[in-house]
């Protein structure tokens, strides 16, 4: 039975205000991902949390989002878009509210693991609409540069507006600013996106496929994250590893005997696809890591203060931005392989400006030529990366597509960090100031090596594809 598709677009005269709330939707998505970063020290000594456990505010949300990915594209693509996206954001409105209001560790860390779960169901619906209600060209581009741009913001704006709503009204404020946020966007869902076709029949849901995947993947992110701290030949790393394996190859299994895969075979031959999957990767062990060790150099080298640190994203935010734009023009313009190549060694240049800029005296001035071409680069690249993902790809399998390559940027973001952390020991606990600076200085030079790899992802696109 065909995938659930929207029967109808909207007129050209309607489309900004669903793209408006799109990009909402990405915006929520990426606040959500580190705005209580600022209030994990008020979140400990409120609820108890010991200083091990403490991390797993952020931790439970990382593993949920990245493990129900591949589920949520496929539910997109077989339960209606439209269908997907309210109940994600009504997800996160009520998880939200629980959290604002949670009274215990574990309510809180089972609140982030559901607000993660929302997210792997309000991604790909947020990205499947986009790619099905503008047509490939410049008016898809232009809405992918929009929702690129709102992420961008929700991921540099988190921690200043976390340490606003901290400082004024508590840890709970970072939760319960989602709740009216999240709603307005389920409500404006229901109504300005086009009405989803009836339900298909349950036989056709590859459910064997779906919890394997499912298990196999929010295993291996969970150990991609807990490993670097519990050390990675302990014995529950050693089991989850594989259990992960044990569950990724029962998937494979299933999908070549299932009538209705939940990830189709041609997909895996498309090689655009395939290289955009390999580019996220690269593109979240790379670019979305690199704010790690910004925030360890300007906290820790440099004393800032937790709202001095969040005001220094402010750059960074506008450039990623404004880079989101010149990507979405540059394909016009020169195509989507050439326009990423420029990307990446616009983004490997400011790397490697920031790794000569950084030090124990600086001025944050002296970093801003690093910080620009980096989030230049980082803004293009994203967006460029999303309209090669989609390229080509049937409306009914958006879904999928979108979940297959959410995941592997998921996945490439815990890899990344966990490696990056390990090569530069950062995790050390009896670093000095100075062997933290060379630290964050090493990061940089491998982050700048990292994103030029991403070349070879480029392979596969056509050199004028204008997506």
């Amino acid at each position: 039975m065909p995938a659930v598709n929207s029967p109808s677009v909207p007129s050209h005269q309607r489309l900004g205000l669903p793209l408006l709330v799109l990009a909402a939707a990405q915006l929520v998505i990426s606040l959500d991902y580190n705005i209580v970063y600022v209030a994990l020290p008020s979140i400990g000594s409120a609820l108890g949390f010991s200083g091990q456990d403490l991390q797993w505010v952020v931790s439970a949300y990382v593993v949920t989002t990245g493990g129900f990915l591949l589920l949520g594209g496929r539910a997109t693509d077989l339960l209606g878009r439209r269908r997907v996206f309210v109940v994600a954001a009504s997800l996160y409105a009520v998880s939200s509210l629980v959290g604002g209001l949670s009274e215990s560790a574990g309510a809180l860390v089972a609140v982030r693991a559901v607000q993660g779960i929302g997210g792997s169901l309000l991604f790909p619906a947020a990205l499947s609409l986009i790619n099905t209600l503008y047509q490939e060209g410049p008016g898809r581009n232009r809405a992918l540069a929009a929702w690129g741009a709102a992420g961008a913001g929700g991921l540099c704006f988190g921690s200043l507006l976390g340490g606003v709503l901290v400082g004024a009204f508590g840890w709970p404020s970072v939760f319960l600013v989602n709740v009216p946020l999240a709603g307005a966007i389920a409500l404006a869902g229901t109504f300005l996106f086009p009405k989803d076709g009836p339900l298909p029949r349950q036989r056709d849901f590859d459910l064997p496929g779906a919890l394997t995947a499912t298990a196999g993947i929010t295993l291996l992110v969970f150990v991609l994250i807990h490993a670097p701290e519990a050390g990675w030949r302990s014995r529950g790393v050693l089991i989850c590893a594989t259990l992960s394996v044990i569950s990724l190859s029962l998937f494979v299994l299933v999908e070549t005997r299932s009538h209705a895969p939940l990830t189709p075979g041609h997909l895996f031959r498309h090689r655009g696809l395939l290289g955009a999957m390999v580019l996220t990767a690269l593109f979240s062990a790379t670019f979305s890591s690199l704010p790690y060790f910004l925030t360890l150099y300007f906290q820790t080298v440099h004393g800032y203060s937790a709202m001095a640190t969040g005001a220094a994203f402010l750059v960074p935010a506008a450039v990623v931005a404004a880079g989101t734009k010149v990507g979405e023009r540059a394909v016009a313009a020169v195509g989507v392989r050439a326009m990423l190549l420029g990307g990446m060694a616009t983004g490997a240049v400011g790397a490697l400006l920031l790794a000569l800029a950084f030090s124990a005296d600086g001025s944050y001035v002296r970093l801003l030529p690093g910080i620009m071409l980096v989030s230049l680069g980082q803004g293009a690249t994203w967006t460029g990366m999303w309209i090669a993902a989609a390229t080509g790809i049937p409306a009914q399998d958006q879904g999928i597509a979108s979940g297959l390559a959410s995941t592997t940027l998921q996945v490439g973001s815990a890899v990344g960090l966990a490696v990056l952390v390990a090569v530069a020991g950062t995790g050390s606990h009896d670093l000095t100031a100075d062997g933290l600076l060379d630290a964050v200085r090493g990061a940089a030079y491998v982050i700048a090596a990292g994103i030029c790899l991403g070349a070879v992802a480029l392979l596969p696109f056509r050199r004028r594809a204008h997506a």
